[in-house]
């Protein structure tokens, strides 16, 4: 616990922090990466309380997508 506040709303904190500035991106390739760390660190928090499904399965989906669309840039 730091400052009162369980780890788990840290990482739920810092997934939110990193969308949010995602979206503050001009570049899209940067935006996606950021986005997708965000996106991990939701689906951590997910499995973090113990077991949300409709926060992993959005999250993973978007990490997905965001790792195809990546990959798909660099080719």
């Amino acid at each position: 616990m730091i400052l009162g506040i369980s780890y788990t709303e840290w990482v739920g904190y810092l997934a939110s922090l990193l969308l949010i500035v995602s979206f503050l991106m001009k570049n899209v390739n940067t935006l996606r990466i950021v986005n997708s760390a965000g996106s991990f660190l939701f689906v951590v928090y997910g499995i973090m309380l113990a077991i949300s499904w409709p926060i992993i399965i959005t999250n993973s989906f978007i990490l997905m997508a965001n790792i195809y669309y990546l990959s798909k840039t660099k080719k």
